[in-house]
């Protein structure tokens, strides 16, 4: 059974405060002169705030949802009104003052309009999403892969000085397993975002593992949290298959309002690297899945006028597997985003220009996506790569069929580009056109990269 968003416990002060008292009208009363543990229960669009004291005794309770008026008072305080009379709640630090504005943000359920996030994405993509993401089993088969968290524990241990007591934000935490990482490199200070349930989890274990002064988990999305403080380092994991699927750079470049002017991000850039290939055997294996279609009696029935809309759809599909690097023809071109300079709109329509010079005869199958990420730091770079060269990691790699093959010589040169057009599903409309300059043979397609045929499972 999925459980709950996790229950918020803080230290804090109370004190009462009358309509007259708001006003200017009256004296404030003297606040709690003991700290006192005020326990947040979140439940759906609600959320229960009970305030109790030393001996176990309610003493003051009400419940949080879209109707709450509130405000902040200061870098520690937040004014709760109820009816005609209203509660000052001084918490222990900012950051705490920042978790728990965050679980009023939810609870009251702000106008999607005002969420960066919620414009560009269908609700319930997103609810898909954060359910998927919010699985251990899918933590755990991330964390798995040696090659992406062993390079990502590289890249900050080995860049320590970057991390030695400076403020952290992880950006789509997960487990948390980035923000370790950074407290092993000597960070003071690391805010760890995570949307999807399994920020539970993650608190579980910053509490296991006794770093709560040091880990803060901030349940919410990073385009609706607010936080205490900007931060010298944004950390993250941010790519999806032809490392543009599931739009969570953009969420990652958002992040960047709050870092510092001369802070940094790991990873700082990101290379996508593309290249003809040649395979007959993936091509009618793929054209052949289309056959169930051609089937003329299937219990009965005519199945066959739907073998044409089949084969379109099928051909929509990037596949996504791994590949001998004999099969491509030409030299890869290579496409840069520079995280440090780029910009969410920069990721709505990417257009990858392409032309490359044969090394060998044959028909062109597609197109074949690979990426690779660099983390800069001050010490060293550190690559984390997808090609096919490498070690194998859960991105694999993903090729592109052409609808038509393009036979073409060696020398021969093939143009074109490739055009990745987010929608609101996370994902790309991706738009090949292809081009054998020396005989004018054409070919193209149209594929959805949110609808991949994984061929190695």
């Amino acid at each position: 059974m999925a459980r709950g968003p996790a229950r918020l416990q803080f230290r804090v002060q109370l004190r009462f405060v009358t309509e007259e008292q708001l006003f200017g009208a009256g004296p404030l009363s003297a606040p709690t002169p003991k700290s006192l543990r005020l326990e947040v229960h979140p439940a759906g669009e609600e959320a229960d705030a009970t305030v109790i004291d030393a001996d176990g005794v309610c003493v003051f309770k009400c419940l949080l949802n879209r109707d709450t008026e509130c405000c902040r008072v200061g870098k520690e305080s937040v004014l709760i009104t109820l009816g005609y009379n209203s509660i000052l709640l001084k918490f222990e630090s900012p950051a705490d003052l920042s978790s728990f504005s965050n679980t009023l943000k939810r609870c009251r359920k702000e106008k999607k309009e005002s969420s960066v996030f919620s414009q560009r994405t269908e609700e319930a993509s997103a609810v898909q999403y954060f359910q998927f993401y919010g699985c251990i089993s899918q933590q755990q088969n991330m964390m798995q892969d040696f090659v992406r968290t062993a390079t990502y524990h590289r890249a900050i241990l080995q860049n320590h000085t970057d991390f030695r007591d400076k403020v952290v934000l992880d950006v789509g935490c997960g487990s948390g397993i980035l923000s370790f990482f950074a407290v092993q490199a000597g960070a003071r200070r690391v805010y760890a975002v995570e949307a999807s349930s399994v920020a539970q989890y993650a608190e579980m274990l910053v509490k296991n593992n006794h770093l709560c002064d040091k880990i803060i988990v901030v349940p919410g999305k990073i385009e609706d949290i607010s936080l205490p403080e900007a931060v010298d380092v944004i950390i993250s994991e941010p790519m999806g298959y032809m490392l543009f699927n599931e739009r969570m750079l953009e969420s990652y470049l958002h992040s960047k309002k709050w870092l510092k002017a001369n802070g940094m991000l790991f990873p700082t850039f990101g290379d996508i690297h593309l290249a003809p290939f040649s395979d007959e055997q993936l091509y009618m294996e793929h054209y052949s899945r289309a056959n169930f279609w051609c089937q003329h009696c299937f219990y009965g029935v005519n199945l066959s006028s739907l073998r044409a809309a089949a084969v379109d759809e099928y051909f929509r599909q990037p596949i996504v597997d791994t590949f001998d690097i004999r099969i491509l023809m030409a030299r890869t071109v290579k496409y840069t985003v520079n995280f440090m300079d780029a910009e969410e709109a920069d990721l709505h329509r990417v257009e990858i220009p392409f032309e490359f010079q044969l090394t060998q005869s044959g028909l062109v199958h597609g197109l074949a996506f690979w990426f690779d990420v660099a983390f800069v730091g001050s010490l060293v770079t550190v690559w984390l790569s997808t090609a096919p060269t490498e070690p194998l990691t859960h991105w694999y790699q993903v090729r592109c069929l052409l609808h038509t093959p393009l036979f073409a010589k060696e020398g021969e040169t093939l143009s074109g580009k490739v055009l990745f057009v987010a929608n609101r599903r996370q994902s790309y409309d991706i738009q090949i056109v292809a081009l054998v300059n020396q005989t004018g043979f054409r070919s193209g397609n149209i594929l959805d990269l949110k609808n991949p045929f994984f061929r190695f499972a």
